[in-house]
């Protein structure tokens, strides 16, 4: 996967401080528009994780497509998407004790949002009865992170009226299904929502059912049983609103997405003939996929090595120019979501110049002593 450095160079940042977030909007309005088109132009089809996104900025952009519908996974995300614009935003995560609270702290001075939670039990439901917060059941797809099992349609079911008029419908996040090859994950996926419509059926008026993210989305949109059914059904990829470089590994190129995020590094050392170290250690570009972190756009024959806190080493092949002390590299993460997380505020990027600063008004956590009227 090569991508062209030209459409991402930035004039006149030898001013800015790196590492440093740049996003571009032009790009992401050209993800929303792809992602739109899949969808067969109705935007309701998607409900996206702005896990990713993180931005008021890029949420309020999504919210003037008509994507209004969307998941979060913290209090913070949620008071941010409301504020952006979001008409109905799903908590998707356990919420229990303060954390509860302050999600219905949240929904009471948005009263015009509808506020939604997931549950797996019946101790949880109980806990959000009467408080007019929607209630989905978080169903196990087999990634075995949260939820009840896929096996257990009678549980299902008992939540379900356990839940009563709260109840909105079936949160079935199959992440881990996400084979190279495209048919194998229409099979495995289309596999999964066989069982998942045996659950729906079973549990009877079910009024929304939410699956797939990145990986998978194209298997949603693709499985029969989803279309012209009695129930809304939504996917949620969140990450291609930025992209990186595994979402755009796992996505056909004809879809359209590009990147719409980066981390811009300055080179600080050459300390091997074929080594040079960069600013962006695993405090700007997350880790947590593995190595390597990032790619080098423009500079194919460089491989981003382990990085620590603040440096990432950068290796050369064989016959393959260095970088000199004090150059820029443009890095694309491999995954963008926790990198968005790292910074506190990203440059806006517009025809090829910084034209203001945004706060990644979502990122980390809400402190652990908050009050109402934080909001």
């Amino acid at each position: 996967m090569e991508i062209a450095l030209a459409p991402y160079r930035i004039e006149g940042l030898q001013d800015a401080l790196t590492p440093a977030l740049v996003i571009y909007p032009e790009a992401v309005q050209e993800n929303i528009s792809a992602m739109l088109r899949l969808c067969g132009g109705d935007a309701n089809r998607w409900r996206p994780h702005v896990k990713t996104s993180k931005l008021g900025f890029v949420m309020g952009m999504m919210a003037e497509r008509g994507v209004v519908n969307v998941k979060c996974s913290t209090t913070l995300e949620l008071s941010t998407a409301c504020a952006a614009g979001g008409k109905d935003v799903l908590v998707a995560y356990a919420m229990v004790g303060a954390n509860a609270r302050r999600v219905r702290e949240i929904a009471a001075s948005y009263p015009k949002v509808r506020v939604s939670i997931l549950v797996e039990n019946a101790a949880q439901a109980a806990a959000w009865r009467g408080t007019g917060i929607g209630i989905f059941i978080d169903v196990n797809s087999g990634m075995n992170r949260t939820g009840i099992s896929e096996d257990r349609v009678d549980e299902v079911v008992s939540l379900a009226r356990a839940c009563g008029p709260q109840f909105r419908g079936l949160h079935f996040y199959d992440g881990h299904v996400s084979m190279p090859d495209m048919a194998e994950r229409e099979r495995a996926a289309h596999a999964g929502y066989s069982h998942l419509l045996e659950i729906v059926s079973a549990v009877g008026e079910v009024g929304e059912v939410i699956t797939s993210g990145t990986p998978a989305f194209p298997c949603g949109l693709s499985f029969e049983g989803f279309r012209n059914s009695r129930f809304v059904h939504r996917v949620s990829p969140g990450t291609i609103v930025y992209n990186d470089f595994t979402s755009l590994g796992q996505l056909p190129e004809s879809y359209g997405f590009r990147p719409a995020a980066l981390v811009v590094a300055t080179v600080v050392s050459h300390p091997l003939a074929n080594v040079v170290t960069c600013d962006a250690g695993h405090k700007a570009v997350s880790a947590d996929a593995g190595v390597p972190t990032c790619k080098v756009l423009g500079h194919e024959g460089l491989t981003c090595l382990k990085p620590s806190e603040e440096h990432l080493p950068i290796e050369a092949s064989a016959g393959v120019a260095l970088p000199s002390i004090g150059d820029q590299l443009y890095l694309l993460p491999r995954h963008v979501c926790p990198s968005v997380n790292n910074f506190d505020e990203a440059l806006i990027v517009e025809h090829g110049r910084v034209t203001r600063m945004e706060r990644v008004t979502a990122r980390g956590h809400e402190a652990p002593l908050v009050l109402a009227s934080a909001v």
